[in-house]
């Protein structure tokens, strides 16, 4: 019988291949979200919003988020600072500090997005 814990360790090693443009989603309603590969120590996202969509501010105690711009442009809030950001820029979000994104561009914003450790591990 393999352990809960052996498993995710097991689930970790496992080469995982997506392409990014088949995989970002777009809704009317709200900002989407999706999973590219995820293992006990870190996830990666891909989120796509539309024009004036936006990820409410909020914070990680215990991760650090990167947000790497691949299309479109954004204004992204990192503690008391805005900044606008457009394709191939990043920036970091560190463990403890607010953090948000808006799409505030004509066009949709597509973004990778890291974080490291993984909070949705328990």
């Amino acid at each position: 019988m393999i352990l809960k814990a052996e498993r995710k360790i097991q689930k970790s090693k496992q080469m995982v291949f997506k392409n990014i443009r088949e995989a970002v989603r777009f809704s009317g309603e709200r900002m989407a979200k999706v999973n590219l590969c995820e293992t006990d120590k870190l996830f990666c996202d891909v989120y796509g919003l539309e024009p004036g969509q936006g990820q409410r501010v909020h914070a990680h105690q215990d991760a650090d988020k990167i947000y790497v711009v691949l299309e479109g442009s954004g204004t992204f809030r990192i503690g008391s600072e805005e900044q606008e950001l457009g394709p191939e820029t990043v920036v970091l979000a560190p463990s403890g500090v607010e953090h948000g994104v808006e799409n505030t561009g004509e066009v949709r914003l597509t973004l990778l997005v890291f974080m490291a450790p993984n909070p949705n591990v328990v």
